[in-house]
């Protein structure tokens, strides 16, 4: 399988749990981080239900991740986002020192990979993130348009 496959495979994961907050009334989002062609952790945006504004999918999965590894820092390791990370999603990317980022639907009110905001090539961070945009890209569109309709 080739890293097309692979990245729409793990893409399609990712829309399952953005899916799982849609049944929660949050925003439908969902992250997967993969390390070694293993799931190591994932997440769902929660705010609202956790009434924390930080709980974004992105955000979610990487704490436990660092759990799952006990560190702080998670080199190797891919990011699977079915929407552009936003700046604060982006901040911990860096901080976490993840190594590439794949995102389904682009953001270009609010991205912070290559929108609002080039976090990705930013001169002033220390770390770059090699990332992929447009995996899935109609459908992890269409689930959030769908989302924001309903609630209209």
């Amino acid at each position: 399988m080739g890293i097309a496959e692979i990245d729409e495979s793990w893409m399609r994961h990712a829309i399952r749990l953005a899916q799982k907050a849609e049944v929660h009334g949050e925003v439908p989002i969902g992250a997967i981080l993969v390390k070694d062609g293993q799931c190591i952790s994932e997440g769902w945006n929660t705010p609202i239900a956790s009434h924390d504004p930080t709980a974004h999918a992105e955000i979610i999965a990487i704490r436990k991740a660092g759990l799952a590894l006990t560190n702080y820092r998670l080199p190797e390791t891919t990011l699977y986002v079915t929407l552009e990370p936003c700046v604060m999603c982006m901040g911990a990317i860096n901080q976490a020192r993840i190594n590439r980022l794949v995102f389904g639907a682009f953001d270009p009110k609010r991205g912070a990979v290559c929108h609002a905001l080039n976090l990705a090539a930013a001169d002033f961070l220390n770390h770059r993130i090699s990332w992929t945009g447009g995996i899935l890209e109609t459908e992890c569109s269409t689930l959030l348009l769908d989302f924001f309709r309903a609630k209209r």
